[in-house]
């Protein structure tokens, strides 16, 4: 049996985040307004079928495959990348006194700041529900929204942290390593394992994920469609 791990949104979608699910077979995705992600619980074409009835026209969906497949005619190919799956495997760290100060603990709402930064830096699928998966994390400056990083995907005993961002005039300062360490206080030492998705490309984040105790565990081919 695969890992669960080597299916992560198909396994989110079937197990702690079920009440998200929307289902067609051997397909499921979150609803758009909360991220446009999807899994498929087989990768053959009666899966993407049902994928398809599940996104309408004009709609994006995000999944993870292992190699390319043919589409059904209702979805479209927009983008294709090759993401990095990373796993915690360093100590966990403790929560310092910047989570209760320096770092605001974010809510509805903040909604309107964290789609907009969303928007400007594009850390992955971002929308105006995304904030109901978990715990999200921000830093200020000037009363602004700057920098924060969150909770994606749930499987059981683990979580998925995202949407780690920075505005581009506040680079170079710390904050995407101080928001990822203050959710892996939380998270580790709530007992829970961590992992996230980074593009292969993107060697800055990547060298922050390491020192801070992250690993490659993986790969996958991840595929922006379009409902058609």
């Amino acid at each position: 049996m695969d890992a669960p791990l080597d299916n992560p949104i198909w396994q989110a979608l079937i197990t702690e985040q079920a009440h998200f699910a929307e289902r067609d077979g051997d397909a499921a995705r979150f609803p758009p307004a909360v991220t446009a992600l999807a899994g498929l619980g087989r990768s053959d074409q009666d899966a993407l079928a049902g994928l398809a009835r599940l996104v309408q026209p004009d709609e994006p969906v995000g999944l993870f495959l292992d190699a390319p497949h043919a589409l059904p005619p209702a979805l479209a190919r927009v983008d294709e990348a090759i993401i990095a799956q990373m796993v915690h495997e360093g100590p966990a760290p403790e929560a310092g006194p910047e989570t209760a100060t320096e770092l605001d603990v974010l809510g509805p709402a903040d909604v309107p700041e964290m789609v907009a930064l969303a928007e400007a830096t594009r850390p992955g699928p971002f929308g105006p529900r995304t904030a109901e998966l978990g715990t999200f994390l921000g830093i200020r400056a000037g009363g602004r929204l700057i920098a924060m990083a969150g909770q994606r995907m749930r499987l059981p005993g683990l979580v998925g942290v995202s949407a780690i961002c920075t505005d581009p005039a506040h680079l170079g300062r710390g904050h995407a390593g101080r928001l990822l360490g203050a959710q892996l206080a939380l998270l580790r030492g709530a007992g829970a394992g961590v992992f996230l998705h980074v593009r292969a490309d993107n060697a800055r984040a990547i060298a922050l994920y390491q020192r801070l105790g992250f690993r490659e565990r993986r790969r996958f081919r991840y595929l922006v469609l379009r409902g058609r």
